[in-house]
């Protein structure tokens, strides 16, 4: 997206907020127009800053204790505005003194796209508005029906054209492309373009809404397609992540010789969407594109790592991209450290070096990107998706309102998006049922558990627990909270902590036997007991966990959540990096949360001190936190014990600790 186009949408927007006219705005943003992550970011450069208005109470004291007393004392304090945006159009519900003060803002997706359907746009995303917002000025003259605006927000925005699709070949270089790029068509515009491409009898027997909407899906059929590709050339071997197909899964012809398609494949293969074949000594006759599909001896998967990183570096995130970006290399990046730690520890140390460098250079990246971005993580829209490990609550309740009576969330505690894979590739080869629709959210600042933890079960920033912040005793409270916020009762609401043994299955069985359970949290612990034992790093850790895999206790819990009717979702409260120390900080006072990748201190003088005896260390606040709450974060990828000493850990900031996987797992039968 070019600056110039991103200029048109941003400046619509702010146009509707001049400098200097009023300290309180309110916003009737029905569409959450305002919460789009690059207005946000523009309205924060401006000296304003936007809270969602969600609980009247909370809202209250927010603004009286940060902004209102700050501004009485003629002092700018966080923003030189605020802006209270509100998911509605009823502005006079607001409490008086409110609107008494405050400068009054109406925005809606129907006012700014006049001449498309509403509801159709509303339902698009956010990300693609700016881009829309462009090709409306420039094409659209007149109002266009439902149908024909489908038809321009593919064309426009996702650069498809259903109704020239006739050929195979045509169809799957699109889907390809779509989903390299992306996670899919959102649902209104998959089902219309099945609707188009159904007219052609090549693809009436294809489930063509499924394959545009559903990426998980997409690439299971892929996948299978490639195993049968290579057995139809007499290419056979063991299927490295994937086991044989379930019955469920569509048997589709891809056509991988066509030039466009076999691109987009290597591509993937390098990235890790798709896995590899295993093969044993064969002469093979095959085109040079589609040997990244297969590992002929011990040295192919360092060689596909070894590309998958050159591959990596060239599409990191850079400072203005989107949080979506990040979200996406994550899980890249968990996919190639996967594979890494299943190489032998001795074909391991000739790429080494390579996989440091990319892990450096992608750390340096993000936090370079957080210092501007961090701040408006927690604003975003969570329809869709958490965007923050706070965000998942409420979007439970969103999934409870669409239909889903019973849920159950597993935190697993400390759980990296690398070893998320491997539980993940354990899962598939036991259960041929299991489908999981994979997406990741970013951890609170900083990654220690009584911070981050809590913000999941609570729906809370870290400075609305303040009180609790160094302790994870009032997480049953504040779930039971919550719930209770959004219309259940307390026998609705369950919360268990420390499963981590099969034995412990039973009792929790006969707790979910209950039929008024609707809500039920987690935490699962065993991941992180393996970290803070861990003594051969991240590669013993990938061990231990597949041995923990292997005793059923994963399978076990699953199924027994299945079997109570529980939609059943995963998440972690931060992940775990491969560290060495520094040495600790010398100092008289200790801090009061001490982390082997932070320190937290609640006075300025300390931690400025602090920072000057450590210079391998770095400054950084942190929205959302308690205003006393000052960080010390261990530089690079060390940490904060003896010098030398190799450890994994967390705390800090990286993409292995910050951005944790998000998964909804689902059984087909």
């Amino acid at each position: 997206m070019s600056a110039q186009t991103m200029s048109r949408w941003i400046e619509r927007i702010l146009n509707e907020f001049p400098a200097d006219l009023a300290r309180l705005w309110i916003v009737a943003d029905p569409d959450d127009v305002l919460l789009a992550e690059q207005i946000l970011s523009s309205l924060r450069a401006r000296g304003f800053e936007v809270l969602p208005f969600e609980d009247s109470v909370v809202f209250r004291a927010e603004y009286e204790e940060r902004y209102r007393a700050v501004w009485d004392r003629s002092e700018d304090g966080p923003a030189k505005s605020l802006i209270l945006q509100l998911r509605g159009n009823n502005i006079n519900d607001l409490p008086w003194d409110y609107l008494r003060q405050a400068r009054k803002v109406s925005l809606s997706l129907a006012d700014l796209f006049p001449h498309l359907s509403y509801g159709v746009v509303r339902q698009i995303g956010a990300e693609y508005l700016s881009t829309l917002f462009d090709a409306q000025t420039k094409h659209i003259s007149q109002s266009l029906g439902e149908a024909l605006t489908k038809d321009f927000i593919l064309t426009h925005i996702f650069r498809l054209g259903p109704h020239f699709i006739s050929r195979p070949e045509e169809l799957w270089t699109e889907l390809l492309r779509l989903h390299y790029r992306s996670d899919g068509l959102p649902p209104i515009l998959a089902m219309h373009a099945a609707q188009v491409l159904g007219e052609h009898s090549a693809f009436k027997e294809l489930p063509i809404a499924e394959l545009f909407s559903s990426k998980s899906k997409f690439l299971r059929m892929v996948q299978d397609a490639w195993f049968r590709y290579l057995a139809k050339r007499n290419v056979t071997g063991a299927r490295t992540a994937e086991p044989t197909p379930p019955d469920f899964v569509p048997m589709m012809e891809v056509p991988f010789d066509h030039s466009e398609v076999g691109l987009i494949v290597h591509s993937m293969f390098l990235e890790g969407s798709l896995h590899p074949l295993v093969v044993q000594g064969l002469e093979l006759d095959l085109p040079d594109w589609a040997k990244v599909g297969i590992v002929q001896d011990p040295y192919a998967i360092r060689n596909l790592i070894q590309e998958g990183i050159k591959n990596l570096l060239q599409t990191l995130p850079m400072l203005e991209s989107s949080y979506r970006d990040w979200l996406q290399s994550s899980r890249q990046l968990g996919e190639l450290i996967a594979r890494f730690h299943r190489l032998d520890a001795s074909l391991a140390d000739g790429i080494n070096d390579s996989v440091n460098d990319l892990l450096k250079t992608a750390d340096e990246q993000l936090l370079a990107w957080l210092t501007k971005h961090y701040a408006d993580l927690s604003s975003l829209p969570v329809a869709k998706a958490p965007v923050m490990v706070n965000h998942i609550p409420r979007f439970l309740s969103m999934r409870r309102n669409a239909g889903q009576t019973r849920i159950a969330l597993l935190v697993f505690d400390g759980l990296a998006i690398d070893q998320w894979v491997h539980i993940r590739e354990h899962l598939i080869k036991q259960s041929k049922q299991m489908i999981f629709d994979e997406n990741a959210c970013f951890a609170w600042l900083p990654t220690l558990t009584s911070i981050s933890r809590q913000a999941i079960f609570s729906g809370l920033k870290p400075r609305e627990f303040a009180d609790t912040i160094e302790t994870t005793a009032s997480e049953p409270k504040l779930w039971s909270r919550f719930w209770a916020d959004h219309g259940l009762l307390g026998n609705e609401v369950f919360y268990r902590k420390g499963i981590k043994r099969t034995e412990q299955l039973d009792e929790l069985n006969s707790f979910l036997t209950n039929p008024s359970i609707k809500i039920a949290g987690m935490v699962v612990d065993t991941v992180d007991e393996i970290v803070h034992g861990a003594v051969l790093g991240k590669r013993g850790i990938s061990n231990q966990i597949a041995s923990w895999c292997e005793s059923g206790f994963i399978d076990r819990l699953f199924a027994l959540l299945r079997d109570k009717g529980f939609h059943i979702y995963l998440t972690a409260d931060h992940g775990n990096v491969e560290a060495v120390g520094q040495g600790r900080p010398n100092q008289g006072v200790a801090p009061e949360l001490r982390g082997e990748r932070v320190r937290t201190y609640r006075n300025e003088a300390l931690a400025m001190e602090s920072a000057i005896l450590s210079p391998n260390t770095y400054r950084l606040d942190i929205a959302g936190l308690p205003s006393d709450f000052k960080l010390l974060f261990a530089g690079n990828r060390t940490a904060f014990v003896h010098k030398g000493e190799q450890v994994v850990v967390h705390g800090g900031i990286s993409v292995e600790e910050l951005i944790v996987p998000f998964i909804k797992i689902s059984y087909v039968s």
